[in-house]
């Protein structure tokens, strides 16, 4: 008659056992136990109370017994507290969803090189540095197609709430619109 051993199916679990069937981070922890939680109990004993003793022993090691047992879905104790401090402290309440279009920003920009291109410049690398930088570039000699004459403006990035980039142009007041007088 045959007999048959289990063998678990992921062989990832299974820690390697170095002394007395521990394994390592369970030696290292339950060592820093008894160097802290043995002088606490002498320091106790001195009361006279045995009882007080043993139990001040067994509070100050159990912290570190928890640390070298606690173990879930392969997660130890201090990642699974640092996660929770991170949630409750650390990031904000409140995450809305937020996603990236990346194509709405393509067309943005193929909005906007369209438009430079349309009063006869091309973007260069030098103004959208500029556009970054600053969030306006004065852009010279720019070829109206209508009236076909050259002037000057300001190609202007604004960003909106939502984080989303409009570009406009902005043209200069003449020196010949101020001095004319409003009726």
């Amino acid at each position: 008659m045959a007999s048959y051993v289990s063998c678990p199916r992921d062989l990832s679990k299974i820690k390697t056992k170095i002394a007395f069937n521990l394994t390592k981070r369970q030696l290292i922890c339950f060592g820093i136990a008894a160097l802290v939680g043995f002088p606490v109990f002498f320091l106790l004993r001195k009361t006279g109370n045995m009882t007080l003793a043993g139990c001040g022993m067994v509070f100050t090691m159990l912290p570190f017994f928890v640390f070298a047992m606690y173990e879930k879905d392969g997660r130890t104790l201090e990642y699974v507290l640092r996660d929770m401090i991170e949630t409750i402290f650390l990031r904000p309440r409140i995450r809305p969803y937020r996603t990236e279009n990346f194509y709405e920003d393509l067309c943005r920009a193929a909005q906007t090189e369209k438009e430079v291109n349309r009063i006869g410049k091309k973007m260069t690398k030098e103004i959208a540095i500029k556009l970054l930088e600053h969030r306006r570039v004065l852009v010279r000699n720019c070829k109206s197609q209508r009236t076909n004459k050259n002037y000057d403006a300001e190609v202007c990035l604004t960003v909106q709430p939502d984080g989303k980039a409009n570009y406009h142009l902005e043209f200069p007041v003449s020196k010949k619109e101020k001095k004319k007088p409003k009726k």
